[in-house]
């Protein structure tokens, strides 16, 4: 009986230490830089923002954030290598979006949303709109659809990616206009503006990373996807204003591998949001009329969880089904 009793006091003994070291880490996180791998190519609006919030979180961190560019798979292969390699220490942090919790319903991935992940917090939203060149003869939302009905799979457009959440919500809007679109994908924002700038296409689908060329002069901005009109373009109507029902913008936040201490993770969080709120990421903001999405971790997990069933839906109407 004395045996079992000391045995019994030993292994208590040796978990309470256990949970002492874990308490004592996270006191001491961070104790070097945390590197946060952004799955876009460097130049582009979420590569810019994710820079910068980056740069503004550190101080209040108390260590750097270094940056690491890991594009591939449609913002999905930064988060899978992130879940397959680094350690749960809260020393590598990558980019959540709706990406992540699309890609599953088309093909197979490495990894498993609900059990690979750590959910940290959510950031922001990208404003999302449709832009043709300024001299272009659409000059309406309802000159567009006409073009697209008079001439049947003529009209291009480009998005960052085939079955992206930009391609699958012109196909929604296609399906629910009754009209036939080409699509010419490409590798992100920087693209997409160089294509309807040099006249490669007719449109472009994109986060407002179309914002300084709408400013210029050189695109219009036909039609906005928000539930409301844009504060900084409010001249343009919304696809329910022009009598298409359909929401939609991509939320994003930040995931670490799965199994991180939850006071590490509100320490990351904590220095992020902090940052959010700094006047040169609120100007950042207001330049591509983005919206905050300030989501604590339980949070942002839920409606990640909620969001992947919504997707799912979309998915099985609108991918294309041969995507490699």
């Amino acid at each position: 009986m004395l045996r079992i009793l000391k045995t019994f006091l030993h292994a208590g003994f040796a978990a309470s230490l256990a949970v002492l070291s874990l308490q004592a880490a996270a006191q001491a996180y961070p104790s070097r830089p945390v590197t946060l791998v952004i799955p876009w190519q460097a130049g582009g609006i979420p590569d810019t923002q994710l820079r910068l919030l980056a740069r503004l979180a550190a101080p209040h961190l108390g260590q750097p954030i270094v940056v690491e560019n890991k594009p591939g798979g449609v913002g999905t292969m930064a988060p899978a290598a992130v879940a397959a390699n680094s350690k749960p220490d809260g020393y590598t942090i990558t980019q959540l979006t709706t990406a992540v919790l699309r890609m599953p319903h088309m093909m197979k991935v490495s990894y498993d949303f609900k059990k690979d992940f750590t959910y940290i917090g959510g950031l922001s939203a990208f404003r999302f709109g449709v832009v043709v060149r300024n001299d272009s003869p659409l000059k309406t939302w309802q000159d567009f659809v006409a073009y697209a009905k008079a001439n049947p799979g003529q009209l291009t457009y480009t998005t960052f990616g085939t079955n992206s959440v930009l391609h699958l919500t012109m196909e929604r809007i296609a399906a629910a206009t009754g009209i036939k679109l080409r699509h010419v994908p490409s590798r992100g924002n920087a693209e997409n503006n160089a294509a309807v700038l040099g006249g490669h296409v007719m449109a472009s689908a994109d986060g407002s990373a179309w914002a300084p060329f709408v400013d210029s002069g050189q695109f219009r901005l036909l039609v906005t996807w928000g539930d409301k009109r844009s504060k900084r373009w409010p001249n343009v109507p919304t696809l329910k204003e022009v009598g298409i029902d359909i929401v939609e913008s991509t939320p994003f936040g930040l995931i670490g591998p799965a199994g991180m201490d939850p006071a590490v993770v509100d320490k990351i969080y904590g220095a992020f949001r902090k940052a959010m709120h700094e006047p040169e990421h609120m100007k950042l903001m207001a330049q591509y009329d983005m919206d905050l999405f300030e989501l604590g971790p339980a949070d942002f997990r839920k409606w990640a969880f909620e969001e992947e069933v919504r997707i799912g839906e979309v998915v099985r109407r609108f991918a294309e089904k041969d995507t490699k």
